[in-house]
């Protein structure tokens, strides 16, 4: 009996534990090099009750010998986020930069990280999150620059999930975000919309109940302008399709309704959709 009663509590605790792993809540992407808010954004923030804002601070690429990555682009803080929402210091690198291992990468970003946080009085950052597309050639680099990242950080660390990564091994981090966007090839852009379409979706459904890591789902609001032989192609994606990717993916796997993203905060994007459509997302 009391065996018994020490496994139901041993598994009660796993359970508790791994409900305060899942992510929760409506999220945004902020993308751009200044953090500044327009009056249309604010009220987004406030009218789809956002809770986190993945803001993304600087890119690091590989420098111009090819011999070491750096920071790039990095990010202005003009003002700062309303207090009850979360900032989660958002990375993306580059291919390249995970074609080999590079001694101390992981502690030179999250002390770039802390000093930004400090230099504009960011507080209370819980979380970081490293953006990545890995392949089968550079999943075994990057896996382990993502476990020195959790010990250089201490704290919660998620990382970017492509579809195409979902066969993979899943990555040491807290949960990933699964980007159900840039599915198709954009060579193809006149049978296929390259930035969202459910026929390229599909195949990986199959995946999605088997993935062992907690998901968050990122879905597309935003507008790719491309220059093809000469004329200006602009690809956005419809809300009917957007919306039926959604229910699919929920379909099979109902915990991607909790953890709800937007790629990415920006006037034109909340303006190209209608109200009823971000509801409809940012469902539950």
């Amino acid at each position: 009996m009391e065996f018994c009663l020490l496994i139901s509590l041993l598994c009660i605790g796993c359970s508790q534990q791994k409900q305060r792993e899942l992510p929760e809540g409506n999220a945004v992407y902020f993308w751009r090099t200044d953090l500044r808010l327009d009056s249309t954004e604010k009220a987004f923030l406030q009218q789809y009750h956002i809770n986190k804002v993945y803001c993304r601070y600087f890119d690091v690429v590989m420098n111009d010998d090819g011999t070491e990555p750096k920071p790039n682009a990095t990010i202005s803080f003009s003002e700062t986020l309303p207090a009850d929402i979360e900032i989660i210091p958002t990375v993306y690198i580059t291919e390249d930069c995970m074609h080999q291992k590079h001694v101390g990468l992981a502690e030179k970003i999250v002390k770039r990280i802390q000093q930004m946080n400090e230099t504009n009085d960011i507080s209370e950052v819980r979380e970081i999150q490293i953006d990545y597309d890995y392949t089968s050639k550079s999943r075994s680099t990057y896996y382990d620059f993502l476990k020195e990242v959790r010990q250089a950080w201490g704290k919660t660390v998620s990382t970017t999930i492509r579809l195409h990564q979902l066969s993979m091994a899943t990555p040491p981090a807290d949960y990933g975000v699964l980007m159900i966007y840039n599915t198709g090839d954009p060579r193809k852009w006149e049978d296929r919309n390259p930035i969202l379409d459910y026929r390229d979706v599909y195949p990986y459904l199959e995946h999605l109940d088997n993935y062992q890591l907690s998901l968050a789902a990122a879905y597309p609001v935003y507008l790719w302008v491309r220059n093809i032989q000469g004329v200006r192609v602009e690809h956005t994606v419809e809300a009917a399709e957007i919306l039926k990717v959604k229910k699919a993916m929920e379909k099979e796997r109902p915990d991607l309704s909790r953890a709800i993203i937007t790629y990415h905060l920006d006037k034109d994007n909340i303006n190209r959709y209608k109200p009823q459509t971000y509801e409809e997302i940012y469902h539950h």
